[in-house]
């Protein structure tokens, strides 16, 4: 049985419309990666929170519980990328890296000291270079 061609807008067959479909995917992705790495970020610092606070055993065990939620909603939005998991991987840890300061400030108050701006730079630069570099063709 042959199979129908799939229907292009003829927008999207033009190349304008092409750089739009892929500035698009690359827009999706990012917001995929804000979600999945708000999620982690956030599943983390609740179960720490649930570690070192000093409130009553059902409390805890509430922060657990919901930290163990997010970072289940973390492992499966992540894993519903359209891209290719070591490229993805790239991507993820600078935009992690990113938002796990973001959350350290607000949950624990604790701004980032020169280190781990200096660090961070590097784990950005090599997030860059995953998600990015082609290979030559030869």
């Amino acid at each position: 049985m042959a199979r129908e061609p799939v229907f292009t807008p003829v927008f999207l067959a033009s190349p304008i419309g092409n750089c739009y479909a892929k500035a698009m995917k690359y827009l999706m992705l990012f917001g995929l990666l804000i979600v999945t790495t708000a999620l982690e970020a956030c599943g983390d610092a609740v179960i720490r929170m649930g570690l070192f606070t000093q409130a009553a055993l059902p409390a805890r065990i509430g922060l657990f519980a919901a930290g163990t939620v997010l970072l289940l909603g973390y492992g499966t939005t992540l894993n519903l990328a359209p891209q290719e998991f070591g490229k993805l991987i790239g991507a993820y840890v600078a935009t992690f890296f990113i938002m796990a300061q973001i959350i350290n400030l607000i949950f624990f108050r604790t701004a980032p000291a020169l280190p781990i701006w200096v660090g961070g730079a590097f784990i950005l630069v090599g997030g860059l270079i995953v998600t990015f570099w082609q290979p030559a063709r030869g």
